[in-house]
């Protein structure tokens, strides 16, 4: 039977997390009704996370693992994950155990209200360069795209496929993807979420990538919120 519900996870040199996580996502979506799934995108890594992936798969039959040949980063491995699913209910999350996936059943059940929930990470277990890298990038997002997510950075999301509408894959796209889609008219709800510390791994974030990139970003994104076009209800002459 075909998942209605996948979860798709960007990973990169995270072998220690794989399995922990996965068994979370199992324990946490055991009583679903719904047919779910795994997807676990490797982002080229250099450890051993895709043989992790491949070992905890076989004796788990809900996880799908998919492996980059070469290293695109993390906007790439989240819309590799979408494509290579078709159900019409979405949720992602990061692979260092950071975001909590207890909150996406919770996530999930707002779907039936809005299109698109994103979570705001309230006590951020990140160092401080991080935190005011997110505040500034808030700032600089409000001013250029006149829409206040508080934290745009939460990988921790349930959506429906549809909001994809319209949309495209490019550098950058996860950061954006919520001020997208509530660009495109869809309703947006952002919630308060569970941040936990990384305990496994190490980050592979740092001003420059977060930071700088994303300011430079604001230009292209703010461009397309101007220029796009928007759904638009029509008449047949009969």
């Amino acid at each position: 039977m075909p998942a209605e519900i996948a979860i798709v996870v960007p990973v990169f040199n995270e072998a220690d997390n794989i399995e922990p996580l996965v068994r979370e996502l199992v324990r946490i979506f055991a009583a679903e009704a719904r047919p779910w799934e795994i997807v676990l995108v490797d982002d080229a890594s250099t450890d051993g996370t895709w043989d992790r992936i491949r070992a905890v798969q076989q004796a788990i039959p809900q996880l799908r693992g998919v492996r980059h040949v070469q290293n695109r980063g993390q906007s790439a491995a989240v819309w590799t994950g979408i494509t290579h699913s078709t159900a019409p209910f979405l949720c992602t999350l990061d692979g260092d155990l950071q975001n909590d996936p207890a909150e996406l059943p919770r996530m999930l059940g707002m779907l039936g209200e809005v299109d698109f929930v994103c979570g705001h990470r309230v006590k951020r277990e990140d160092s401080f360069v991080r935190k005011a890298s997110s505040r500034i990038a808030r700032a600089a997002r409000k001013a250029a795209l006149r829409y206040d997510f508080a934290d745009t950075g939460c990988a921790l999301r349930a959506f429906k496929r549809e909001c994809l509408a319209g949309l495209f894959a490019f550098n950058g796209l996860h950061r954006f993807l919520p001020i997208l889609v509530a660009g495109g008219g869809f309703r947006c709800r952002e919630v308060p979420v569970n941040h936990r510390p990384r305990v496994a791994g190490v980050s592979k974030y740092g001003v420059w990538n977060r930071l700088w990139r994303g300011l430079f970003d604001l230009v292209g994104i703010a461009w397309f919120q101007r220029r796009r076009i928007k759904p638009v209800a029509v008449e047949p002459s009969r």
